[in-house]
């Protein structure tokens, strides 16, 4: 009998028993609060009170614009500490999974992982039921997989898929293969593995690699659906011919009805040719609902469709895109149905940006912009956090936050392309609280990642 098979090591150096092929578990010492004040963000100068939660020791981010960082109490939240910023995340190094206490302003280590990169940092999202759950991703075996820690009995479970996304019940997780994302983005997956850089899909590959989904009560791992099928279904056949596909953004709707998938692919390993898909959660009714031509509309100062995001009524698609079919020349904060139809301009008047995303009810749309958007008016080189009222058509300007980790304005040093990563690249992410009365976004007002939140009860 090969031991290996039933010990591992974790990321932190403990070991693990293996439950069942692919699933392990261990305990873990849940460390001890380290106490901290938080800081006021130049008080009385922005539209609303914002407050540095991170304590000034290291390198932190809360997760992505479209998960919620807070608990479902609200009273913890979820971030994920940096070894070091300014160079490429390296096979093996590891990150932190922190929680923060918001009430008693103090914070923890709860997991280590080798699973992290700087824009997404480990993906940390809680469960939905309350506060004892929390998953991220790790490296075992040199795959990534999904792993839950247990805040109430100090075990942590890994299981035999990834994770990009968890479902709204917490039975199952979607994701790429995040080994190789980084071939067409950096920074949303995993470090390079040993070789020092990704390696890219062949033609084979298109029948066996695509969308995976991880059964948690079951631990069953499957392939829902095959890359091939995207290409079947893509209305813009001519456009994908001759490339070879890969899958960057999996999200499941709130509803859990739902799942929403960016495509994109290449030819000789370039481009990305992006386009959306949704199907149900269990991968049938696959259908494209925005094409790669009404995607990749150029807008007249630069720029072409980006970040696709569920609306919370779990039915429709917010996503900035240059609708040049009905006369556009801008890009444009936008809408439509999960199949395409229903296609809706959400304001004329304010341009789309950043990373946009609507609360419930869909009366407020929260986004950031990228230092490029300089028709979005803020200080230079700083960011605008914008808050716009859908029924009023006006934008307030939350406040404006430094994001400059040492690549300037470009977000970028010559050296970063030739290596790969996302090392000098720090988007805000705006991200809304459980009741849409907060938001919590990146910053580096001293030139360090930091996460902040907005209290939002003067505006609203």
């Amino acid at each position: 009998m090969n031991r290996r098979r039933f010990i591992y090591n974790t990321s932190a150096g403990i070991a693990a028993t293996c439950l069942s092929p692919g699933v392990w578990a261990t305990s873990f010492d849940p460390g001890n609060w380290k106490h901290y004040d938080f800081k006021s963000f130049r008080e009385g100068q922005s539209a609303v009170p914002v407050t540095r939660v991170t304590p000034g020791d290291g390198f932190y981010l809360h997760t992505f614009y479209d998960v919620c960082p807070w608990s479902p109490s609200g009273n913890f939240l979820a971030v994920t500490k940096f070894p070091y910023q300014g160079k490429k995340p390296q096979w093996g190094d590891i990150a932190e999974v922190c929680v923060i206490d918001l009430k008693q302003q103090r914070i923890k280590t709860v997991y280590q992982t080798k699973a992290w990169g700087f824009q997404l940092g480990a993906n940390v999202q809680w469960g939905n039921s309350n506060d004892r759950f929390l998953y991220t991703n790790d490296i075992i075996d040199g795959q990534p997989v999904c792993v839950r820690i247990d805040l109430e009995q100090s075990v942590v479970k890994a299981y035999a898929g990834a994770k990009y996304d968890i479902s709204p019940d917490e039975r199952s997780v979607i994701s790429p293969n995040l080994l190789n994302m980084n071939i067409h983005q950096y920074g949303y997956a995993v470090p390079d593995g040993p070789a020092g850089a990704p390696f890219p899909f062949t033609k084979d590959d298109m029948g066996r690699e695509g969308l995976w989904k991880t059964d948690l009560v079951k631990n069953e791992k499957k392939l829902l659906v095959p890359m091939q099928q995207f290409f079947e279904v893509a209305q813009d056949e001519e456009k994908y011919a001759g490339s070879t596909g890969y899958l960057f953004h999996s999200k499941f709707n709130k509803q859990n009805t739902r799942i929403l998938q960016v495509f994109r692919a290449q030819v000789n390993n370039k481009g990305r040719n992006a386009s959306l898909f949704s199907m149900n959660t269990d991968g049938s009714r696959l259908r494209q609902c925005l094409t790669a031509e009404k995607w990749n509309q150029v807008a007249r100062l630069g720029g072409s469709g980006n970040h696709p995001n569920w609306h919370p009524d779990g039915e429709h698609v917010i996503m900035n895109c240059v609708p040049s079919w009905l006369g556009f020349k801008d890009m444009l904060f936008c809408s439509f149905r999960f199949d395409g139809t229903d296609f809706k301009i959400l304001s004329e008047k304010h341009m789309g940006s950043g990373h946009p995303s609507v609360a419930a009810g869909g009366k407020y749309l929260l986004a950031d912009a990228y230092p490029k958007q300089t028709y979005v008016k803020a200080p230079d080189g700083e960011i605008a956090i914008r808050l716009v009222d859908l029924r009023s058509d006006r934008e307030l300007i939350l406040c404006t936050i430094p994001t400059d980790v040492g690549g300037g304005v470009r977000q970028a040093l010559p050296g970063d392309k030739l290596s790969g990563g996302s090392q000098h690249k720090l988007d805000p992410h705006p991200a809304w609280n459980r009741n849409y009365s907060q938001v919590c976004f990146n910053g580096a007002p001293d030139g360090k990642r930091q996460v902040f939140i907005a209290d939002l009860f003067k505006v609203l």
